[in-house]
């Protein structure tokens, strides 16, 4: 028998459904902040933009880029299973990625605004077998309405920091009638897993993070190739996914290593491209050289700074730049997955704020395919030094190679805690639809 619906969720499912009429306000206004795809708003409001396929169709649900990028290796298992997944995400750069990602039988679509009438109408187009929704995300009347609908629900990657356990235990009605409702909580590890069940949910033995599971992003060999000789010569690091705040720092390093290695050029990858001006200014102020890649411009020999502000080109850099700078570390953000360029044998740099990714930096760190750096002063002695020893260099990158293998293995425990929710495998699933 279910949790009783608390007030507060009664409440919320009566403002959603009154406020709904000024939806088309509030996505305008997204749009002119460039958060929205003006071509596909309807799919916010429900509304389908493909026939439904035939057959079992599972509903996979991640919030942003990170968390449908962690989705990709269990969508890949799902399809060759013979089930057909249906993607959502809520941001533009997301649906970008996945565009070029989903293996075949997978299709995006963005997530309806968590209204009900909205919501009933995405399901009863996509009738789900199945849904899982990645890490911590917890939309009210969604999940109202699969469990009314008789729609299992898996909180798959599930993941929960102590500050939100702590601000979901201050509501346990609502924490227990909302987690109580999903058919299972897939936690990442043990501590994800204690807050979980303390707050309701019925939880499984943790599986790790489907993100070490994810092949490397991709990228054009020729584009690789071409990229490689218009450098070659020059030593490269490269800054990536760093956030505002780490601008001074990356460019401090860049001038004070440059003026012993004439021959460098620091590329930086901002997490959020609409930033990429920050950093121009930040060298400019220095009296270092930066091009945008947007601007169609460089690298070439008087550049400093190669500012890469555009989408989905993270494994070309990555498959060129043997230390790379993980953002969001100098700065209390939580840090940034070092997954990838690890996973391509870059060696690591950080900062302490990794509190988002402690296993894999803990892991990287003790077996020596990182080094955390205390502040900015830190980060340039350490690309100084290793980009000075070429062998320690490699031996690093490595390290990280194979930390990151041994990392793995998450997707494997979650279909098997997924087994008792999925039919029998078929075959790969037929991609026309």
């Amino acid at each position: 028998m279910s949790t009783p619906l608390p007030p507060l969720l009664r409440v919320y499912g009566a403002a959603t459904t009154l406020l709904s009429p000024l939806a088309p306000l509030w996505l305008q206004y997204r749009v002119g902040r460039g958060k929205e795809d003006v071509r596909r708003l309807s799919e916010r409001y429900g509304a389908a933009v493909r026939r439904r396929p035939p057959g079992e169709l599972v509903w996979a649900h991640g919030a942003s880029l990170g968390e449908s990028l962690a989705l990709l290796p269990l969508i890949e298992a799902l399809v060759a299973r013979g089930l057909k997944v249906l993607v959502t995400s809520g941001t533009r750069s997301s649906a970008e990625i996945l565009a070029k990602r989903l293996p075949s039988g997978a299709r995006h679509q963005y997530l309806p605004l968590d209204v009900p009438r909205f919501m009933h109408r995405f399901l009863d187009h996509w009738r789900p077998r199945l849904a899982l929704f990645a890490e911590s995300e917890i939309w009210p009347n969604a999940i109202l309405a699969l469990h009314a609908r008789g729609i299992p629900l898996v909180l798959v990657n599930a993941r929960l920091s102590p500050r939100s356990a702590e601000r979901w235990a201050r509501r346990p009605e609502i924490a227990r009638a909302l987690l109580g409702r999903l058919a299972l909580c897939i936690p990442q590890s043990d501590a994800d897993a204690h807050r979980f069940s303390a707050l309701g949910a019925a939880v499984t033995a943790p599986a790790g993070n489907l993100k070490y599971d994810l092949p490397p992003p991709p990228a054009d060999p020729a584009l690789v190739e071409q990229l490689a000789g218009r450098i070659a010569g020059r030593e490269l690091w490269m800054a990536a996914s760093t956030h505002p705040g780490e601008e001074d720092a990356v460019c401090a390093a860049h001038a004070a290593v440059v003026a012993e290695r004439t021959n460098l050029l620091t590329v930086v990858a901002p997490r959020h491209p609409d930033t990429a001006d920050a950093y121009v200014a930040a060298a400019r102020a220095r009296g270092l050289d930066a091009v945008k890649r947007s601007d169609g411009a460089g690298p070439d020999e008087a550049n400093d700074l190669y500012i890469v502000d555009t989408i989905g080109e993270l494994g070309l850099f990555f498959r060129l730049a043997p230390l790379v700078f993980m953002g969001g570390s100098l700065v209390p953000h939580g840090g940034q997955n070092p997954f990838e360029p690890a996973r391509l044998g870059a060696a690591v740099l950080h900062g302490p704020h990794v509190f988002n990714f402690v296993p894999v930096y803990e892991a990287l760190d003790r077996r020596g395919g990182a080094i955390q750096l205390d502040d900015g002063p830190m980060l340039t002695g350490a690309v100084r030094d290793l980009l000075a020893d070429a062998a320690l260099l490699r031996d690093m990158g490595r390290t990280a190679a194979e930390t990151v293998r041994l990392l793995g293995g998450a997707r494997e425990r979650t279909i098997a805690a997924l087994a008792p929710f999925l039919p029998p495998p078929t075959g790969a699933a037929d991609a026309l639809w």
